[in-house]
């Protein structure tokens, strides 16, 4: 016979004593109080109250024990699995902040960079043109300078040779003014 056969058994018996217990008083009423009857159901009572307590009570007991602290055991599970989720969520809430503060900085340092930059480029493009323009001006004084040296020379080539003509023949006034005029015009067409 299994234990649950066995504790059926004995509630069954319970319940059976409880009632003829009940009976007697009823039926004892009518027949007189029959107290050796009633100590016999109260021993088989409190008996019976002890193998209850023994049998149905304690694993029932037991069985409300661990269920309360499986119920515990589950609600502290949760409550750390939230404060856990929570502590994940301000990490990452924090890792975001961080990461977006990073972001602004390498913005920040590349507008930086970039006005540098412009401002070497700009400065450096002056520089150039400046240099250009330097360049440029100390090329034309050189040209100016051989050119007005070549006019230096022609004119002096020019005043040898009126001044050889004009002592090779004595011409006159209006001669030198012929003559002049054609050895300008001569030193024109070689410009």
């Amino acid at each position: 016979m299994g234990t649950g056969s066995f504790r059926d058994d004995l509630v069954w018996r319970g319940v059976k004593t409880v009632q003829g217990f009940a009976a007697n008083l009823v039926l004892g009423a009518e027949g007189g109080l029959l107290i050796g009857d009633m100590i016999v159901q109260l021993v088989f009572f409190l008996g019976l109250l002890a193998l209850l307590g023994k049998f149905a009570w304690g694993p029932l007991m037991k069985m409300m024990k661990d269920r309360e602290d499986y119920v515990a055991n589950e609600i502290n599970t949760a409550e750390k699995s939230r404060e856990e989720a929570h502590r994940m969520q301000r990490e990452a809430s924090d890792e975001l902040k961080a990461t977006r503060q990073d972001a602004q900085k390498i913005i920040e340092d590349a507008r930086k960079t970039a006005g540098e930059q412009e401002r070497d480029i700009l400065d450096s493009a002056r520089a150039e043109a400046e240099r250009l323009k330097e360049s440029a001006r100390q090329e034309i004084e050189q040209e100016k300078e051989k050119a007005v040296q070549a006019l230096k020379d022609q004119v002096a080539g020019m005043s040898v040779m009126i001044a050889s003509k004009v002592i090779e023949k004595e011409l006159s006034e209006k001669d030198q003014e012929a003559l002049i005029n054609q050895y300008i015009d001569e030193a024109g067409e070689k410009r």
